[in-house]
């Protein structure tokens, strides 16, 4: 059962605006990356359903981080059907993250009051799912979908709408300046914030140093 009410995790996206997102098939890594992400100062982290079993790494996970990253809010991304949405929210997800807009997912969270984020490129798909009771609109492939631009064209109209953009987002001054400066809600980091040391392992230092440059580079875009 979610520890979270979806308006919870909507505000939390707000307060800290960026959310790290992330896979691996061993857990061990996968609460390595969480805790330096968590000590970086992130308290939302998206956990993508991608490779074999990765409910069951995830249920694992979000159970250690209740007692290791208490304040940590850890949301499942990637589902695209009802099913597997039932599955993650069973397990304790938070909030549900899609690359596409179904609304038989809708469905199966707003039963439970669960957070849900479909993937959305146009006006009319960011439209629908606020019918269907979504907070916070995904847009993906972000930079792809029109980038910074989009997002500035579509608050024209919808001036409403909560906007997080996936893809097409760095941990850089430059580049988070535009689009927060478009009016998003917040933003989606995976590869660009998951550095790795020459080896190939992940740098975690580098990861929790990382995650709290954006964090401080948002919060002082925001004033």
């Amino acid at each position: 059962m979610a520890k979270f009410t979806r308006i919870e995790v909507a505000q939390k996206m707000k307060e800290t605006g960026m959310i790290p997102v992330f896979f691996h098939k061993d857990l061990d890594v996968c609460k390595q990356v969480l805790k330096a992400t968590y000590d970086g100062g992130a308290r939302v982290f998206e956990f993508v359903n991608r490779g074999d079993f990765a409910h069951e790494v995830f249920g694992e996970l979000i159970k250690w981080a209740a007692t290791e990253t208490p304040e940590m809010i850890l949301g499942i991304g990637s589902v695209v059907d009802a099913p597997t949405t039932a599955l993650y929210i069973q397990l304790g997800a938070n909030f549900v993250v899609s690359p596409i807009m179904n609304p038989e997912m809708a469905k199966v969270c707003n039963r439970r009051k669960i957070a849900w984020s479909p993937g959305c490129g146009s006006l009319s798909e960011i439209s629908q799912a606020e019918e269907l009771g979504c907070e916070v609109v995904k847009i993906f492939p972000g930079q792809q979908v029109g980038g910074p631009e989009f997002v500035k064209a579509v608050k024209g109209p919808f001036p409403w709408s909560s906007i997080m953009p996936t893809g097409g987002v760095k941990p850089e001054r430059e580049n988070l300046t535009e689009w927060f400066n478009a009016g998003v809600h917040c933003v989606g980091m995976g590869s660009q914030l998951m550095i790795k040391d020459a080896d190939g392992n992940f740098d975690l230092e580098a990861i929790k140093n990382k995650t709290n440059e954006a964090l401080m580079i948002i919060a002082e875009l925001r004033g």
